[in-house]
C-alpha cells in the first residue's frame, strides 16, 4: 500500500511539474495567440496562431495588479516591428495585463515624427505625399523677399526659380518645407500648390518620450489629453480651444514614459493607434516571433489548413 501512495505521489509530482513548467514557458518565454480578426492582412491573417517572444522588449512582469510594473533585460522596440500589446485604451480593467491583447506594426518610436492626415493615417509614398517629395508653388513676385528671408532662416537651399508670370514666381519645395514656410508666416499663406492640389497639408506628429517635450497643436490636443489622462494620471480637459493640465492652461507637456505609434497593415481596418492612441512602454508584450500554424476560418476539423503558413516567419 506504501508503495502505492509513493507511486501515486510521484505521479502527481511529475504532473504539477509539468504544469509548472508548462506555465512558467507561456508567462515567461513563448506564448501562443489567435489571429481573430483581418486587421494585420496581408501579413498576418485571420485564423494564423502565432508565438510571441516575451523577451523581445525585455520580459514585463507577470500579475502586474499584484508586483507593479517592472522590466528586465529592455530592449527598443524598432520601427516594423509586429508588436503584441495590451489595450491602451481599455478602462475597464485596471490591471494593464489583464486588458484585450492587440497587434499591429510599430510605426513611431520615441521622438519620431510622423506625418499624418486629419483621421491620423500615415500619409503614405504611394499618394506622393512623403514629407521629402517636391511639388511646384506659387507665390506673389512681391513676396520675393520675404521668401528668400524664410529660406535662410530654415536653411532652405537649392530651390531656384523655376518660372514666373506678370504677377508670380514659381519654385519646387518638398512638403516638409513647405510645412516650415507655412508656420512661420503670419496671416494668410500666399504660397500655394501651383495645380491647385485640394489635398491637405499632412501634419508633424511627434510621437512622446520619456522626458520629452512636446508642443500642443490644434491637431493633436484631443490625443495629448487622452495619452495625459490615461496614463500620466494627469487631470486633463479641453476648454475652447486651451488645453487645461491639472487646471492650468498648457501649451506644451511632458511625458513620463516612452510611447509607440501602432498601424494595421490593412488599412481599413482602423483598431491601431488613429483608435486607441499612442501605447506606453508598460503595454508592451513581445514581438511576434513565428505562425506555428494557420487554418481558414469557420472550416472543418480536416480542411481549411493553409500548409504554407506553418512555422512561417512574418516581417
Amino acid at each position: 500500500m506504501k508503495a502505492w501512495i509513493r507511486k501515486s505521489l510521484k505521479g502527481i509530482a511529475i504532473v504539477l511539474g509539468a504544469v509548472a513548467i508548462a506555465g512558467a514557458l507561456r508567462y515567461f518565454t513563448y506564448t501562443p495567440y489567435l489571429i481573430p480578426l483581418e486587421g494585420m492582412e496581408n501579413s498576418l491573417f485571420r485564423g494564423d496562431r502565432i508565438l510571441v517572444n516575451r523577451w523581445s522588449y525585455g520580459l514585463r512582469t507577470p500579475a502586474m495588479s499584484w508586483l507593479g510594473y517592472h522590466r528586465w533585460l529592455s530592449k527598443p522596440v524598432h520601427r516594423g516591428d509586429i508588436v503584441v500589446f495590451n489595450n491602451p485604451a481599455d478602462t475597464r480593467n485596471q490591471a494593464i495585463d489583464q486588458r484585450d491583447v492587440f497587434i499591429s506594426r510599430c510605426a513611431g518610436t520615441p521622438g519620431d515624427t510622423l506625418w499624418v492626415d486629419s483621421l491620423f493615417s500615415l500619409i503614405s509614398s504611394e499618394k506622393n505625399l512623403t514629407p521629402d517629395s517636391k511639388q511646384l508653388y506659387t507665390y506673389p513676385r512681391s513676396r520675393e523677399q520675404e521668401l528668400n528671408r524664410l529660406l535662410k532662416r530654415h536653411s532652405i537651399t537649392g530651390n531656384e526659380l523655376m518660372g514666373q508670370d506678370t504677377s508670380r514666381n514659381v519654385r519646387s519645395f518638398s512638403r516638409y518645407e513647405y510645412h516650415m514656410l507655412k508656420q512661420s508666416m503670419t496671416g494668410n499663406t500666399w504660397l500655394q500648390p501651383l495645380d491647385g492640389d485640394s489635398i491637405e497639408e499632412p501634419y508633424a506628429l511627434v510621437v512622446p518620450g520619456k522626458s520629452r517635450v512636446l508642443q500642443v497643436h490644434p491637431w493633436n490636443r484631443v490625443l495629448l489629453m487622452n495619452t495625459l489622462v490615461l496614463h500620466e494620471g494627469k487631470q486633463a480637459r479641453i476648454i475652447g480651444d486651451t488645453l487645461y493640465v491639472d487646471g492650468r492652461p498648457t501649451w506644451h507637456c511632458t511625458f513620463t514614459k516612452d510611447y509607440y505609434w501602432m498601424v494595421s497593415d490593412n488599412n481599413l481596418n482602423l483598431s491601431d493607434s488613429r483608435l486607441f492612441g499612442f501605447v506606453p512602454q508598460d503595454h508592451l508584450i513581445g514581438k511576434e516571433s513565428v505562425v506555428l500554424f494557420s487554418k481558414e476560418p469557420n472550416t472543418g476539423w480536416m480542411d481549411g489548413y493553409r500548409w504554407n503558413r506553418f512555422f512561417l516567419q512574418v516581417k
